[in-house]
């Protein structure tokens, strides 16, 4: 055979072999979502709560300026919200700015400012916001933020507020303790005032007056840290949580199924 004749059936027979590959790679990609995706409705998987930590961490060890970093962050959120989308989750409550976190120096929290404005002012006009029903909450001292940033976040809310398919909480300048010193606050005026008797208070009571009344079913922390650094105290009462070595910006859907996984093994009694 001539050789061109041989080099052209070679190149066909390399160009079959790759296409088949990547049409067997999507398909095991495929199998693998609907796996956790039915796994997700199984276990009921409704409501996840994040600690989006790492981010400096991982712009140190690159050489790289710390909001440098919290830019990668906000890249991977846009992938994990996909990959929660894709798994049927109907509610992500993100701790993306503690209260603490303002204490930082002015330089850093100009740039995350800077970002929040960038992504926020996305969800204005994303269709996908608006296809699939998303209401966008900001839960938190959101009043000490930067006035144009406050701008930014009650226009989404307000495009938002009417949808009820699912839910994304945003927690800026959030605390669990202030939360809750909040909400006793609100609680203790309306005793003042005669609308609520001291000895009708209960946990819901309590409940309807903070800032989130949802629970998450599972809380993963990225970071390589073991703590829950005053994120939903009230909350995640009986939650899961999930602490992964990685720094936030390396975070894999692979990872999220993984957390699914073991989430499946574990018996959730509430108490029983």
């Amino acid at each position: 055979m001539h050789k061109s004749i041989k080099k052209y059936f070679k190149k066909r027979n390399n160009k079959n072999n790759k296409e088949s590959n990547n049409a067997n790679k999507n398909n095991n990609t495929n199998n693998n979502l609907q796996e956790s995706k039915k796994l997700a409705e199984k276990l009921g998987v409704k409501h996840i709560g994040v600690i989006l930590d790492g981010n400096r961490r991982w712009a140190r060890a690159r050489g790289k300026k710390p909001w440098q970093g919290h830019k990668a962050g906000a890249k991977k959120l846009e992938q994990f919200l996909k990959w929660c989308d894709d798994l049927g989750v109907k509610e992500l409550t993100l701790y993306v700015l503690s209260a603490q976190n303002m204490n930082r120096t002015a330089e850093e929290k100009e740039f995350l400012f800077k970002i929040f404005k960038e992504y926020f002012n996305k969800y204005k006009d994303d269709e996908r916001i608006k296809k699939e029903q998303v209401k966008i909450n900001f839960i938190g001292m959101v009043e000490k933020l930067p006035r144009d940033l406050k701008t930014i976040i009650k226009q989404v809310k307000d495009k938002t507020r009417n949808y009820s398919r699912k839910v994304l909480n945003f927690c800026m300048v959030y605390g669990g303790r202030e939360e809750i010193t909040n909400a006793v606050k609100k609680i203790a005026l309306k005793v003042k005032k005669g609308i609520i008797d001291p000895a009708a208070i209960t946990m819901e009571t309590v409940q309807k007056h903070l800032w989130l009344q949802s629970e998450p079913d599972l809380i993963i922390r990225t970071g390589n840290v073991v703590r829950t650094s005053n994120f939903l105290p009230w909350q995640s009462w009986y939650s899961e949580w999930f602490f992964l070595k990685k720094m936030w910006p390396d975070i894999t859907k692979k990872d999220l199924e993984n957390v699914l996984k073991q989430f499946a093994k574990r018996e959730r009694r509430f108490g029983r």
